[in-house]
Order: structure tokens, then C-alpha cells, then sequence
């Protein structure tokens, strides 16, 4: 399976018609700072190529905020859970979703800006690591989460510069 992964950037090479890009990316891994690094860099390298430097750096942000998020929040000291990572990429941008079976997310995490007083949090009335769902819910579009059986989704869109054909 290695040398069949090994041969194919070769085959390609050699004037084998290229495959389209992979518009979708489903991954689950451990609950843990060094899997969320690892599912990060996958992410990443899977639409790299589908979008600017700017967009790749945002999308890298929100999904470090979020992902982090649900280590240190949703399963705390236990340690011990899934995530589940996925996402399209598509016309208007990128859809992902984000599943885990931790602790429920604090409603006011999710407070749209109309709602909130101030749109900038002032950084010396945060909790540690308070300014995370600020920039989540400004830089994500269509930010939706739902809580059933046991399980968070959370789900948002980044929006991206049309794909060229």
C-alpha cells in the first residue's frame, strides 16, 4: 500500500491524467493537543491548494480555536474522546462541522455580535482564552451548534474565493 502511495505522484508525472482536487475532508482523531495538530496540518493540506495564503491562515485559526476548544473544555483532565472533523469545499466556500461527544458548549459561547453589547470583548474583562469564540464567530459564517444523544455539533462556514473551473 506504501509503494502504491509512492508510485501514483510518479504515474502523474509520466502523463497520467490528473484526478480533480479532493473537495472533501472527513477525519476522526483522539481528543488530545498532539492529534489536534496532526488533524490541523491534514486539513490544511488537503485544500491548500483551493485557497489563498490569507484564507489557508484563517481557516488554520478557526479550526486551532475550535479544535483546541473542545480538548481543554469538553473533555478537560479527562483526555479520553473522539473528534470528528469535516468539510467541503464548494462555490461559496468552505462548510465544516466539528462532532465530539465531550461536555455541552456554554451557550454564550455562540452569542451572535447583535447580541452582545460590545462587538470587541476588552481583553482585561476575559477569561483565559476568552477571546477565541470572538474571533470564531467573526471570522466564520452560518456558526450553528446543535447538542443531541450525547453529542456537540458544531458547524460553520469560512468563506472562500470561487474555485476556477
Amino acid at each position: 500500500m506504501l509503494a502504491d502511495r509512492a508510485a501514483r505522484p510518479a504515474a502523474r508525472q509520466a502523463g497520467a491524467p490528473d484526478r480533480p482536487e479532493a473537495r472533501i475532508f472527513h477525519h476522526s482523531f483522539a481528543a488530545d493537543a498532539l492529534s489536534v495538530r496532526a488533524a490541523l496540518r491534514a486539513a490544511l493540506a488537503r485544500f491548500m491548494r483551493q485557497m489563498t495564503r490569507d484564507e489557508a491562515g484563517t481557516l488554520e485559526l478557526v479550526l486551532a480555536e475550535v479544535l483546541n476548544n473542545i480538548v481543554e473544555h469538553g473533555y478537560g483532565d479527562n483526555g479520553h474522546g473522539t473528534i470528528t472533523l469535516s468539510m467541503v469545499r464548494d462555490r461559496r466556500g468552505l462548510s465544516c462541522s466539528v462532532s465530539d461527544d465531550g461536555v455541552e458548549l456554554p451557550a454564550d459561547c455562540l452569542l451572535h455580535a447583535d447580541t452582545v453589547q460590545d462587538l470587541r470583548p476588552q481583553p482585561d474583562h476575559l477569561p483565559e482564552g476568552g477571546f477565541g469564540w470572538f474571533l470564531i464567530r467573526d471570522l466564520a459564517e452560518d456558526l450553528g451548534y446543535h447538542r443531541s444523544n450525547g453529542r456537540n455539533l458544531l458547524a460553520f462556514r469560512l468563506p472562500l474565493k470561487p474555485l476556477e473551473s
